[in-house]
């Protein structure tokens, strides 16, 4: 439990702490910023993603390597809260953190890395087709989409935890 705080802590504070030195101002950091800013990286990779299935569905779509342009649609901001760095950080500590075979972790980890940020996608595309700005909404689709995914996560988790465990035990009795 110590070491999975411990994992979170750092990689969520690392996250902020990158995203702070390769943003102007403050304490930037302009090799970092250009040349492995990750978190900018990873913004862009979402965008393309997005861009290019709006185009396979028909939809004249751009983007500007912070914001998803959609002809008629308007415009959706993809700021640092929208990258999915939190859910990573989590999902990631944990699975590092638990006592498993690290081959297992490795696969688990990339592919558990690699559904979070597709549905993240799919969000975007969602989001870029179906929301309105001027509507009057309640609703707050980015604590919608961490609910979901977190309890996403937790099955995941549950899932892999007790095939890990089914898999170490027959291996303890072989």
């Amino acid at each position: 439990m110590m070491l999975f705080i411990l994992l979170f802590a750092i990689f969520y504070s690392f996250n902020i702490f990158f995203f702070g030195i390769t943003n102007p101002g403050g304490n930037y950091n302009a090799f970092l910023a250009e040349h492995l800013n990750y978190i900018a990286a990873l913004r862009q990779v979402l965008l393309d993603c997005s861009v290019m299935i709006l185009k396979w569905l028909g939809y004249a779509a751009i983007d500007n390597n912070s914001e998803l342009l959609v002809a008629g649609k308007g415009t959706l901001a993809i700021v640092y809260s929208c990258l999915g760095l939190g859910l990573i950080s989590f999902f990631s500590a944990f699975v590092l953190a638990y006592p498993s075979p690290l081959h297992s972790k490795l696969v688990f980890l990339f592919s558990g890395i690699f559904v979070i940020e597709f549905l993240n996608v799919i969000r975007f595309v969602l989001l870029a087709i179906f929301w309105s700005k001027k509507a009057n909404r309640i609703v707050d689709h980015h604590t919608i989409f961490n609910i979901l995914l977190y309890i996403i996560i937790a099955f995941s988790l549950y899932i892999w935890i007790k095939r890990n465990d089914k898999l170490t035990g027959a291996d303890v009795q072989n």
